[in-house]
């Protein structure tokens, strides 16, 4: 199948993967709670997501929401202040009830110094606990850094989250780069109104320069102004597909290489 044209509306999230879902509780209004996007995944046939919160760590609710809905629910830990920064019990505690993904920070990524120790201190957990490291809102040169870290400790599920957003701000170029250590993740929340305004075209040329099998699709939905994720899911799907990106390319970065980095 090379067309969206070639797939039933109902079937089109079948066995897909999202990583990166904001729900409720939270500080900030949240469209739907963990529970309700789990269930939503789930009945429109998605077979994981990921569960993220900017403030306090996810893995118990991921717990709950897997738990009552049976969808495999994946959570984490940001590492903003709210936890205590780069904080290695943190992470631990975190591991140790079933979370997968570390974020570097987001919300305070310009308070919080990549200091070199505590850093190393965190990737030696995600190594011995097969854990993914996500680089949150770092820019390009703290990502290169972290890359280097990683490397030196042999990490190698690590993801770029959002690289075309004006927070992260990648070039083409950075991006070939970080690609030959880590997956690049695409959220359809950039090109929404009342985000970056991302051309959905500037997206398909950096799959397409990068190649797909670098790349993860994801929405970073769950605020009450957009979409449902799952709606959300759908529109970006289509929408790349409608310019080009192929069905093959859509498993890659849907199914394939998420799996890869949560379940392997």
């Amino acid at each position: 199948m090379n067309s969206s044209a070639d797939i039933e509306p109902a079937e089109i999230l079948h066995g897909l993967i999202d990583t990166h879902i904001h729900t409720s509780p939270d500080v900030k209004p949240r469209l739907l709670n963990d529970y309700e996007v789990a269930l939503e995944a789930k009945e429109s046939g998605m077979s994981a997501i990921v569960i993220k919160s900017h403030v306090e760590p996810t893995a118990g609710r991921a717990y709950l929401a897997h738990w009552a809905t049976g969808l495999p629910v994946v959570g984490g830990v940001t590492l903003n202040q709210y936890v205590g920064g780069l904080n290695p019990d943190t992470v631990r505690g975190m591991a140790s009830m079933g979370g997968k993904v570390v974020w570097l920070p987001t919300i305070h990524h310009r308070e919080i110094k990549l200091e070199t120790d505590a850093l190393d201190e965190i990737l030696h957990l995600v190594k011995d606990k097969n854990l993914v490291l996500a680089t949150g809102h770092l820019n390009p040169p703290e990502i290169f850094q972290v890359l280097d870290q990683c490397r030196s400790w042999g990490v190698e599920k690590v993801m770029i989250n959002h690289p075309l957003t004006r927070v992260v701000g990648a070039s083409v170029d950075e991006q070939k780069e970080m690609a030959r250590q880590a997956y690049l993740e695409h959220c359809w929340v950039a090109t929404m109104p009342r985000h970056d305004k991302l051309d959905p075209q500037a997206m398909t040329e950096a799959i397409g320069e990068v190649g797909a099998k670098h790349c993860i699709l994801a929405t970073d939905f769950g605020q009450q102004h957009n979409l449902s994720p799952v709606r959300g899911m759908q529109m970006m799907i289509t929408s790349l597909m409608g310019q080009g990106i192929s069905w093959e390319e859509i498993i890659l970065m849907c199914i394939n290489n998420p799996e890869n980095l949560l379940f392997k």
